[in-house]
């Protein structure tokens, strides 16, 4: 069966950043194709930077899929992991208490995603 992968990020008990790997069954039919379960969205945007370096230690403001259309960044969490999320990757970030997780570009291409609120 095929899955769409998500990396997840979220706040654990300690009250800090974790990463869990998520898999979506697309088992669904839709017409011809295969989909997933069907989740209601609240928003989605389109955000673009060119001088995107480096954010500290953050939560997420809100709980949102983003999914990368150009560049790369780091997410690095409390224990010292860190993740590089790319073009079409899809984040979950669900860590929107405890101290978060640093964001960091990684090159000089600008960063663009797609943001999905989901709460």
């Amino acid at each position: 069966m095929d899955v769409a992968k998500v990396t997840r990020l979220y706040t654990g008990a300690d009250g800090e950043a974790h990463f869990e790997d998520l898999k979506y069954p697309l088992d669904q039919p839709l017409g011809s194709v295969m989909a997933s379960v069907r989740m209601k969205a609240t928003s989605i945007l389109f955000l673009t930077t060119s001088n995107w370096q480096s954010f500290g230690w953050h939560p997420a403001p809100r709980r949102q899929y983003l999914i990368w259309t150009q560049g790369k960044v780091e997410i690095e969490i409390g224990d010292g992991s860190k993740r590089i999320i790319g073009v079409g990757d899809v984040l979950l970030a669900e860590d929107t208490t405890g101290r978060g997780h640093i964001t960091r570009s990684i090159g000089a291409e600008p960063q663009q995603a797609v943001v999905i609120t989901v709460d």
